[in-house]
């Protein structure tokens, strides 16, 4: 069995029929529906009724709170301290019965000299 395949093909193309210029463009959209039903909302009137709220302390609990402080007021100028001021120390919330600490003590008042007796017969 033989086939015979040509040695040259020929075509004839015509490409004046074809435009050369597209215009695209969405002229209508069709309708979709879905089948959900009407969502409606509603606010109901909301009724505040009164709240009765109370707090009570039965008795001052007993602390002893530090405070630490260190405050600085200080002039300068372009960056650099002229003069400056420093408080620092500590104060205390006390709410216990007071009874001071050893380092708390300091110096015991002095007492006020009783005057003498008045001795009889002078």
């Amino acid at each position: 069995m033989t086939v015979k395949i040509p040695s040259s093909f020929t075509f004839a193309l015509d490409l004046q029929g074809i435009p050369d210029n597209y215009t695209i463009g969405i002229t209508e959209l069709p309708k979709i529906n879905i089948g959900i039903d009407p969502i409606r909302i509603g606010i109901d009137p909301i009724e505040i009724r009164p709240m009765d709220f109370s707090f009570r302390l039965k008795e001052i609990p007993s602390v002893r709170a530090h405070l630490p402080l260190d405050y600085r007021v200080c002039v300068a100028l372009f960056g650099y301290e002229l003069a400056s001021v420093r408080l620092c120390g500590e104060a205390q919330v006390i709410t216990e019965p007071y009874v001071p600490n050893p380092c708390e003590c300091g110096y015991a008042m002095p007492v006020a000299p009783t005057p003498p007796l008045p001795i009889a017969g002078i």
